[in-house]
């Protein structure tokens, strides 16, 4: 099963931002959650994030919640990690 990436309008905005190096190694971390959303270094949020994962991709974060009954990936941040959990 290929799940869907959909992103929130800040994440989208976020995501046109940042350097184009950087979208690249973005666009491929987000290609893998489409095939796995659930990947063994994802990790559960805990306080305003309760609820959804994130995974690592170089200094940046990318905050997700998956949707399975849709079979999507919402993407709720991307954002460099020490701005990442405001």
């Amino acid at each position: 099963m290929v799940y869907r990436i959909e992103f929130t309008p800040a994440a989208d905005r976020a995501f046109r931002k940042l350097e184009r190096r950087a979208q690249q190694r973005i666009d491929k971390a987000l290609s893998l959650l489409a095939e796995n959303p659930r990947p063994p270094k994802a990790e559960f949020l805990k306080g305003k994030f309760r609820g959804y994962l994130r995974v690592r991709t170089g200094n940046f974060r990318i905050i997700y919640i998956i949707e399975d009954d849709r079979l999507v990936v919402c993407i709720v941040r991307i954002a460099d990690r020490k701005d990442a959990y405001r």
